[in-house]
């Protein structure tokens, strides 16, 4: 069937055949395929023969022929778009250099293609035509068990490490052959570590590794984000190659998607555990209570704060201006770059105490780049690392973590407040749409989708609190009667 274009296959046309007596044996059914774009000659035409089963007439004949000639043009138009004799591989690798030169954000293809290495073992080198539902089903039942995982294997530290270290005076980090060292942080805190850094560290000491770790298995999974993530990036390839006519229909949208899991729906904080948050911050640094309280204050994301230039502070009209992101690839190391969507670009009102912290905050940063003198590395951006410069996204993970562990407090981390804005605002009776607006979202329908167990609990508020206006309302009124 290859040659096929777009709108070639026209209606099936069908001859009668006679035999010698004139009467009808056969029928000729051919559909056509339009012209070769390249040398504009007419291709040649599919055809197959439907004969005449003995004792029929020739009106049920003709019926039966056309059809016959109906189901080959469907067969025609199904087997010609399943020209699709491309792996899911090679093709997946199209399609995502595709989306590149369109575009697609440098973050985003990381992401794809970490989904993509999941996937490829199991349809890697499937033809796009053998792709069924049922193979995408057997896919995600595979990554839904723990053997999808390749860490699942860990090394767990034995006493004689302790003593071998103690008796060889290590007391810090591990230094390893060739220069280096391995950091002991997590074996100290009673983790596990994976089996290859367990091999450095007993290559170091030139002991076998069985002797100072054990091996044991967990049983975890894959997380329901991570699997859904699989189907999503599946669906795309699919997709992409229903709209080419290389697939009759995109498989992925007849497979079982993995369910939502528990952990996809967002996480935020209650008034209480904000309010112990905000007191606990009072005793830190002010670059991190200016930081978290602008988190929670703007709802903005861990990337567009910092990316956020003192120049986009607008100190009248108590505000700031979203219109750039910070982001780190492995390949790229730390770059600047647009934020999520064009609706994230956005100005946000803060409150007088959040733009006051702000104000002590700069104050601070401008001592420092005094002290620090050449150490300092001048930048625009509000939120630095330690010497100036833009800061690194995991720094202020990683701080949120220490700062929730010696405070005890619930688990921190910077999407968190973003939740905790927007729950905080939609339980307060704030309409969707201006909480979509702070947000940055493209729209009201993702804001829907992202929140709308928080918008039905706020719903629920709201009647309840209407119950007792209008019991109140009742009493109010039956007093005046008496």
């Amino acid at each position: 069937m290859a040659g096929l274009r777009e709108g070639a296959i026209i209606m099936a046309n069908i001859q009668a055949r006679k035999n010698k007596e004139g009467k009808i044996i056969s029928y000729s059914i051919r559909v056509y395929r339009g012209r070769d774009p390249e040398t504009g000659r007419q291709l040649t035409p599919y055809s197959c023969t439907w004969r005449v089963p003995e004792g029929w007439g020739c009106k049920r004949a003709r019926r039966e022929a056309e059809k016959q000639a109906v189901l080959f043009e469907r067969r025609c138009r199904q087997e010609g778009t399943a020209g699709g004799r491309q792996t899911f591989a090679e093709y997946a690798e199209y399609v995502l250099s595709c989306k590149t030169t369109m575009g697609m954000k440098h973050l985003t293809e990381i992401h794809y293609r970490q989904s993509l290495n999941r996937v490829l073992p199991t349809l890697g080198p499937m033809k796009l035509c053998d792709i069924r539902p049922q193979h995408l089903n057997l896919l995600y039942q595979a990554l839904s068990s723990p053997e999808a995982r390749n860490d699942n294997e860990m090394a767990q530290v034995k006493p004689l490490l302790w003593r071998t270290l103690e008796e060889r005076g290590v007391v810090g980090d591990l230094p390893v052959k060739g220069g280096g060292r391995v950091s002991l942080a997590r074996l100290r805190e009673g983790k596990t570590i994976k089996p290859a850094t367990a091999q450095r560290i007993a290559g170091a000491l030139d002991m076998p590794m069985s002797s100072l770790f054990t091996l044991v298995r967990q049983e975890k999974t894959l997380s329901s984000r991570t699997v859904m993530n699989c189907h999503l990036l599946v669906s795309a390839v699919l997709g992409q190659a229903e709209k080419e006519l290389l697939i009759p229909y995109n498989p992925a949208r007849r497979a079982v998607p993995p369910k939502r899991g528990e952990g996809m729906d967002p996480n935020y904080f209650q008034e209480e555990q904000v309010g112990a948050i905000l007191n606990a911050l009072e005793s830190e640094p002010i670059k991190w209570q200016a930081a978290v309280n602008l988190l929670l204050a703007s709802g903005c994301r861990r990337g567009e704060l910092l990316g956020l230039k003192w120049e986009k502070v607008d100190w009248e009209r108590r505000s700031i201006r979203i219109d750039c992101a910070m982001h780190y690839a492995p390949d790229r190391g730390l770059y600047e770059g647009p934020p999520k969507t064009r609706d994230s670009v956005r100005s946000i009102r803060l409150p007088q105490e959040t733009m006051d912290l702000l104000r002590q905050y700069q104050r601070w940063q401008r001592e420092e780049a005094l002290c620090q003198g050449s150490r300092w590395q001048a930048s625009p951006y509000i939120f630095t690392g330690e010497h100036g410069g833009p800061m690194n996204p995991s720094q202020l993970g990683n701080w949120l973590t220490r700062f929730e562990k010696r405070r005890g407090l619930p688990h921190l981390n910077p999407h968190a407040f973003r939740h905790t804005m927007t729950s905080l605002l939609l339980f307060s009776g704030v309409d969707s749409i201006s909480v979509s607006h702070r947000l940055g979202h493209s729209s009201v329908a993702t804001t829907t989708n992202i929140y709308g167990h928080i918008m039905q609990q706020a719903e629920d508020k709201i009647s309840g609190r209407m119950e007792e206006i209008i019991a109140r309302a009742k009493t109010e009124a039956a007093d005046q009667r008496e």
